[in-house]
């Protein structure tokens, strides 16, 4: 992966930053910064080395036109202010004012184009639409660095064709985190624990696959785990679970006992008597989550806190710790406990913890849980900001955005 140490080799240069700036909003509100700050170390650096600075990102899923709602003007106050510097907006990709307003950039400029995805090119499935819209961004500078690294996993042409087009290197955001994924596959220091959660279980089954042979102790919750308790034979109500999945769960259950990972369960949870945050709720162990003072069986909506205490522990004493996915719904309080104590754990505060060891949070709902949870970002070691891209790398993937930075 071709990297850079020096910004001032751009000096005078325009470059083409692709960054990962895809946040959640609630109208025009971004409600977590996160990726808007991660990202703004590189564009800092390069502007402050007197290069002309383009940045580029999707938000959202557009269908390959304009959409107001899917506009990336609010983020360019929130840039700016990441960044300490102006931040000018051009509100097309290719177009006119994005033309005029390249032409205007001066050394240590900053400029943000429109949303990518408002192009069909930048997501076609054709190789040659992808080639004809990377060669129009092209066309605006000297040099691309690669910093979004929440979409490396994507064949698209601001990701995969641009580098074709372009010298072209990492950014600080992508070395650090493809170092970090690195160290998880390859030199953890142990015990190595891995925490998975999230609601489906098919989302994980790569990375479990990958890391049974490599890992210590997994630890599942959310709601993927009543397939495993389903797989093991309990009457799990309600709750979500992936039929289809079970005998892959099987099989892993089988790998560990055999000498894989240890995988630990829930011992309890919280079971609710409907999806809702004001539901009325109450803790079962695993062998009676049936056992329910309502009119039905109900549904699985956190680990309990048996649970949430025992997993903490291992996370306490673990060396190395990734977490990709929430224990519960945090989204409502009554459900949020399990995700908040295991957050906890892989805080540089929590008691007992070793006082150097790596605590990774795996991007997506994870990173916006604890950040809605009232942690911070400096608490924990690392904070992806790519959920899909990360777990692709855990699972051993071949990630485009990587391969074409060779």
């Amino acid at each position: 992966m071709r990297t850079f140490t020096d910004p001032s080799i751009f000096a005078h240069h325009t470059v083409l930053v692709r960054s990962d700036l895809n946040v959640p909003m609630d109208g025009t509100t971004i409600t977590d910064r996160g990726r808007i700050l991660a990202s703004a170390a590189t564009i800092r650096s390069l502007a402050e080395a007197g290069a002309r600075v383009i940045v580029i990102s999707h938000l959202g899923r557009p269908k390959g036109e304009p959409d107001p709602h899917f506009s990336l003007a609010p983020v360019a106050g929130e840039l700016a202010e990441a960044i300490g510097r102006d931040v000018a907006f051009a509100s097309d990709t290719v177009g006119e004012d994005a033309k005029a307003k390249v032409a205007e950039l001066g050394d240590g400029d900053v400029l943000l184009l429109e949303n990518l995805r408002f192009n069909p090119g930048e997501t076609s499935k054709d190789e040659s639409e992808r080639r004809e819209f990377a060669g129009q961004l092209a066309a605006f500078a000297d040099d691309f660095v690669s910093d979004g690294f929440g979409v490396v996993h994507r064949k698209q042409a601001s990701v995969y064709e641009l580098a074709e087009l372009l010298p072209h290197y990492a950014g600080s955001l992508v070395q650090a985190e493809v170092e970090v994924s690195d160290r998880l596959l390859n030199d953890p220091a142990r015990p190595f624990t891995v925490v998975l959660g999230g609601s489906k279980v098919s989302d994980k089954l790569g990375v479990i696959d990958n890391l049974i042979a490599r890992a210590d102790n997994l630890l599942i919750g959310g709601g993927m785990v009543f397939t495993f308790l389903a797989a093991l034979g309990h009457d799990i109500g309600s709750s979500l679970v992936e039929e289809e999945k079970i005998d892959d769960v099987k099989g892993y259950l089988e790998r560990a006992e055999a000498g894989g990972a240890r995988i630990m369960l829930p011992t309890d949870i919280v079971m609710a008597a409907s999806f809702a945050p004001d539901a009325e709720h109450w803790v079962r162990p695993i062998d009676r989550l049936v056992d329910t003072p309502a009119g039905d069986s109900g549904l699985g909506l956190d680990i309990g806190p048996d649970t949430a205490a025992a997993y903490a522990k291992v996370i306490a004493e673990s060396e190395t710790v990734f977490w990709n996915g929430p224990m519960g719904v945090f989204e409502f309080p009554a459900f949020a406990e399990g995700t908040k104590t295991v957050a906890a754990a892989l805080t540089a505060s929590a008691p007992g913890a070793p006082a150097d060891r790596l605590t990774v949070v795996g991007g997506g709902d994870s990173a916006a849980a604890v950040r809605a949870l009232g942690f911070s970002d400096d608490e924990f070691g690392h904070i992806s900001t790519g959920g899909g891209a990360s777990l692709e790398y855990l699972e051993g993937k071949t990630l485009p955005g990587i391969d074409a930075l060779a």
